[in-house]
């Protein structure tokens, strides 16, 4: 699997390297060529649509002199492992510029690429950097990366309901305990299989029970003693889940509570929007992030240690991250919640899609709740335990 990604990437990267020797050197009349910034990234195939048909026209427009080749990897970690065995190549390749020049990447990405010294501390040097407040942007999966990523997007879960039935949400993981014991199979989630949401559900109840988000997501270090001391956690979800249904995934919690078969569920927020556009879901249906919080996730922009063209590279991370493009893109037209300070976006959507976006879900919420999954060891201890423990 790794060499047939590694043949994909060289053979992506040699068609670029034709397209920019076909449109390089000097124009007729000595007027100089555009300057071309390879964009690759990582990410579901919206993230290529994101590249090719809104970044790269939009900067084309604002800076004339600049094209976008947008070259994707795939979804998920994969898609990421493949943007760092490029750059690894060509630190090896002890060559003065690098091809890449801004990537969108997955969080354990910034801690294999700061491990390695791959990357440009450029981020404090973009104005828009004055916009970012989430601790995603300082910290990720227990590693520093302060200056050295920026988010164009967070993706979070939160508890959707429906009001008809829930007069008073639980607002915390402690009330929601109560709540499932008188209303036998009104919560459905789809435990750590089939969807991301269920596996978010399953490690903020673990961050709540230990009181260890910190260490877990944040700090580290990581120490395999503190595995075993989960399995009371576990054995506490495990009777909780004897209360709930189990649906089919993120969809089949969407799915199940338009219908009417549950009441509450986990989703994520995105999922959720774009539901609710389709007509998919009620629109009267609402959200809430409990007490202490749950796990979501940022996808980064970051700018290679010997980017060819780094100050245009930070043109386009400006312009992605303003707060005209994140209110018009990233919130408006693909229903992630901004990179950026969401309060930052009053005046750039009209109002009732704000109060839509953040009516329920606010950024102070985001801030104070919106957690990050645990370092990679603790993850996967994690997911092992609930196995282990929930019978």
């Amino acid at each position: 699997m790794k060499a047939r990604g590694t043949l994909l990437l060289a053979a992506v990267f040699l068609l670029a390297a034709t397209l920019a020797f076909a449109g390089g050197g000097g124009e007729a009349g000595g007027k100089a060529a555009p300057v071309k910034v390879v964009y690759m990234t990582a990410g579901d195939v919206n993230m290529l649509a994101l590249g090719q048909n809104v970044i790269g026209p939009a900067l084309a427009e604002k800076y004339p002199n600049l094209q976008v080749m947008t070259v994707h990897t795939g979804p998920g970690n994969a898609g990421s492992q493949l943007i760092l065995e490029k750059l690894e190549a060509e630190s090896r390749s002890n060559k003065q510029a690098w091809d890449v020049d801004v990537a969108m990447v997955h969080q354990i990405f910034m801690k294999w690429a700061m491990e390695k010294d791959l990357l440009m501390p450029y981020a404090k040097e973009v104005p828009t950097w004055a916009y970012v407040t989430t601790p995603f942007a300082k910290n990720s999966l227990g590693v520093d990366i302060e200056g050295y990523g920026i988010p164009m997007f967070l993706s979070q879960t939160a508890l959707a309901y429906n009001p008809d039935y829930v007069k008073n949400p639980p607002k915390s993981y402690a009330e929601l305990v109560d709540w499932v014991k008188a209303n036998p199979g009104k919560f459905g989630y789809n435990g750590i299989k089939g969807g991301m949401s269920g596996v978010s559900f399953a490690i903020g109840w673990v961050y709540w029970k230990t009181g260890k988000y910190q260490k877990y997501a944040v700090t580290g270090p990581v120490e395999k003693a503190e595995f075993d001391t989960w399995e009371q956690a576990f054995k506490d979800l495990g009777e909780f889940n004897k209360h709930v249904t189990f649906t089919g995934g993120n969809v089949g919690t969407l799915d199940a509570l338009n219908r009417g078969e549950i009441w509450m569920g986990p989703v994520w927020v995105d999922m959720f929007f774009t539901f609710m556009n389709e007509g998919k879901l009620d629109p009267k249906t609402r959200m809430i992030l409990p007490e202490p919080g749950m796990p979501g996730q940022p996808m980064y922009f970051v700018i290679p240690k010997k980017a060819a063209h780094p100050e245009e590279a930070k043109k386009f991370v400006e312009y992605v991250t303003s707060p005209e493009f994140q209110a018009k893109e990233i919130v408006q037209r693909f229903n992630w919640y901004p990179g950026i300070d969401g309060a930052q976006l009053k005046g750039a959507v009209p109002q009732e899609i704000y109060d839509k976006i953040y009516g329920d879900v606010t950024p102070a919420d985001l801030v104070k709740k919106g957690q990050a999954f645990p370092l990679a060891d603790y993850m996967t201890a994690m997911l092992e335990g609930y196995e282990k423990w929930i019978k």
